[in-house]
């Protein structure tokens, strides 16, 4: 899932142009051809909340460029010089993304909740050092990432495809430079080879992965490496195709309705980067092939309209810009949408932050190193810009480290952080003494079961069937925690309960996937992935033989199902309980988890905790459903614990001092760890042990 700014994350954003390099007066086009995806791409994610292909644009224009420029360069001087290659770049690329990249940080710490400060460090960091894209593809198949908002730089992922691509692509052609002097071949064949096998090789791959883990293939290098090579090959075939005026004229004016149409045709964010990705680069292409026509009525008349043409100079910049203005704007608005007039104030500062921006780092830059054109000045006129945002970035993280540590040493005293304990024998939910919230809303994201850390909750995409073990190897009794994650959050209360005991707690756990007999789906689409692991979890617990699985004995929604309120016994777990009854392994189902239908932690952030409460009855039945459930096997007992979570209507985010959830409907451990006692009596109960 990927979540707006308010909320849930808008689709990926288009990639970035690399900065304008003036164009030669033979292809203005291509700076119209800049101005018009970059417009595209802003546009669509202002006001239409999807992407529109730009990225493809952009990597394919990126290809073009610096594979002519490197093969003119082989063809001089017989070798890559890849120093010089990447210290200009460095030059041209570090000063603009630097000077977004520390606006960020600052909009962050004054614009957006403090529950989002340490993820936007991260993701800033992980910018910096083009590394976001790999970032961003770990987050797409990490379960809990996915309930994270958006963050105001996730738009760096293409920038970051590039900038591995300089690197690539310098190595590749230091390649063709040395088989061809050796080999005595043209240079420029040698590197249509090279160009055609990276082509084959990676859109082959892109088809497959976008078609079993799009999300992973959206961000992953190899599944874009074709659309710059494309790019390349582009740039070497150009000189030798002669086409007729006439038909150039239709060519422009087909690639640019192509490339306008492709973000409103297709769904580009779930679609891409497969095989569906060549329309937007074939379009590209054509505006292209088609070049300067000189005729009124060509494309490349409006192409080189000078506004246009400006737009395209400050390109870079103003894709860098309009993203992070974005996402503070819908943060401060509480809006997942801008409104006309929003939306206008956002392109408009994005545009004038764009030429300041340009000015400075172009002009500026360029005007300081004219006269020290080195490969040391030019590296170091990139390094002034990109070391204060890594020092600032870092600077900030240990602060609220430190932070946490100071809370840390209140919560060693139970007294001044006693969670559920507060709300034991009908208590009012206030601690002793009011202290800061723990976890505090920044780190609330981390205060998650250790087994997301370690590895051993099972992925969306994979079937594989996980365990991880806690407790006692010669243990008294042995129980399994099976299910999704509103099984997981559990497991930090089971471990320290089975560390008390002498008990074993065997962890199987997969994200989004409900411990049921019956096909289930994930975004809309059948989740295979999870009927296969429920399978495997089933022969897994045959060979362990547990004393007890502990799992899940309703689902909550904040939707109304089955006129339970949103509450319901999943069709199928009857079914599983019964086969477990067949093994000799009895089941402690506890009842799910309310939820609240907004990110608690960023709620008591922004407003504190008295204003952030939800009402019970908006996620869980009035009255329990596993009351008059029927047909229940004699190996099952329930658990409710909604009384140590929901003092009567209302069910509020903090409870002794005590962050309960750090999303909307996941219980923090910390909160987890206070309902320890109350769930080994109830379980105890339940068991019958």
């Amino acid at each position: 899932m990927q979540s707006s700014p308010a909320g849930t994350r808008p689709a990926p954003p288009d990639g970035a142009p690399a900065p304008a390099r003036r164009p030669t007066p033979r292809r203005p086009e291509i700076q119209g051809l800049r101005a018009v995806a970059v417009l595209l791409v802003a546009v669509y994610h202002i006001w239409l909340g999807r992407v529109s292909g730009g990225v493809d644009v952009f990597l394919m224009l990126t290809g073009f460029l610096i594979t002519g420029s490197l093969v003119r360069a082989v063809e001089r001087t017989g070798r890559v010089d890849a120093a010089a290659f990447l210290t200009r770049l460095a030059r041209r690329l570090l000063p603009a993304a630097s000077v977004v990249l520390a606006g960020v940080l600052v909009a962050a710490y004054l614009f957006l909740p403090e529950d989002r400060w340490r993820n936007t460090i991260g993701e800033v960091v992980a910018a910096a050092l083009y590394a976001e894209n790999w970032r961003l593809a770990l987050d797409s198949v990490d379960y809990l990432a996915q309930h994270t908002a958006a963050s105001p730089v996730q738009h760096f992922w293409s920038l970051s495809i590039q900038g591995q691509f300089y690197l690539l692509w310098a190595v590749l052609m230091a390649a063709v430079a040395w088989t061809a002097k050796r080999r005595g071949w043209p240079v420029r064949r040698v590197a249509l080879g090279a160009l055609g096998s990276v082509f084959a090789v990676s859109l082959a791959y892109s088809v497959v992965t976008t078609a079993t883990r799009q999300q992973w293939a959206y961000f992953d290098t190899g599944a874009r490496l074709w659309e710059l090579a494309l790019g390349g090959a582009l740039a070497l075939l150009l000189p030798h195709l002669r086409l007729p005026r006439r038909l150039r004229v239709v060519l422009g004016w087909a690639g640019l309705a192509a490339l306008v149409s492709c973000g409103l045709l297709l769904q580009v964010s779930t679609l891409f980067p497969g095989y569906v990705a060549l329309w937007p680069t074939l379009a590209a292409a054509l505006v292209i092939v088609a070049g300067t026509t000189d005729s009124r009525v060509g494309a490349d008349r409006l192409l080189s309209w000078r506004p246009l043409h400006y737009i395209g100079d400050i390109s870079y910049a103003l894709y860098l810009w309009h993203w992070p203005i974005l996402v503070c704007y819908l943060s401060v608005t509480d809006r997942t949408v801008p409104s006309l007039t929003g939306g206008c104030a956002v392109l408009g500062l994005s545009l004038v932050l764009a030429a300041a921006t340009t000015r400075l780092t172009d002009a500026g830059v360029d005007r300081f190193t004219r006269e020290r054109a080195t490969r040391t000045w030019s590296l170091a006129a990139g390094l002034v810009f990109l070391l204060p945002v890594l020092g600032g970035a870092t600077a900030w993280s240990v602060y609220l480290a430190e932070q946490q540590r100071e809370r840390e040493a209140f919560v060693s005293d139970p007294g001044n952080y006693p969670g559920a304990a507060v709300l034991a024998d009908g208590g009012s939910g206030r601690a002793p003494r009011e202290l800061p919230v723990y976890p505090a809303p920044a780190d609330a994201a981390q205060d998650v079961p250790e087994t997301y850390a370690n590895g051993c909750n099972q992925g969306i995409t994979d079937s594989t069937v996980l365990t991880c073990a806690f407790g006692s190897d010669t243990p008294e009794r042995t129980i399994a925690l099976v299910g999704g994650s509103h099984a997981a959050h559990w497991q930090p209360a089971l471990a320290r309960i089975a560390e008390e005991n002498d008990w074993r707690l065997v962890n199987i756990i997969k994200g989004a996937c409900l411990f049921t007999d019956l096909p289930q789906t994930y975004k809309g689409a059948p989740y295979t992935a999870c009927a296969d692991w429920n399978e495997g979890v089933l022969a897994e617990l045959a060979e362990l033989r547990p004393d007890a699985v502990v799992t899940t004995a309703t689902s909550t929604s904040i939707d109304d199902v089955a006129g339970f309120g949103g509450e319901v016994v999943v069709d199928g777990y009857l079914e599983r309980w019964r086969e477990l009854d067949a093994m000799g392994i009895d089941v402690v189902a506890i009842r799910d988890t309310p939820r609240l239908g907004f990110d608690t932690a960023e709620c008591v952030a922004e407003r504190g905790a008295a204003a952030c409460s939800g009402p019970r009855a908006e996620s869980l039945a009035e009255h329990s459903p596993l009351a008059d459930l029927t047909g229940v096997p004699p190996n099952v007992g329930f658990v409710d614990l909604t009384d140590l979570v929901c003092p009567e209507a209302q069910c509020p985010a903090v409870v002794g001092n005590v962050l309960v959830y750090w999303d909307g409907s996941h219980f923090t451990t910390t909160y987890m760890n206070t309902l320890a006692p109350a769930l080994e009596d109830r379980m105890r109960a339940a068991a019958g042990w």
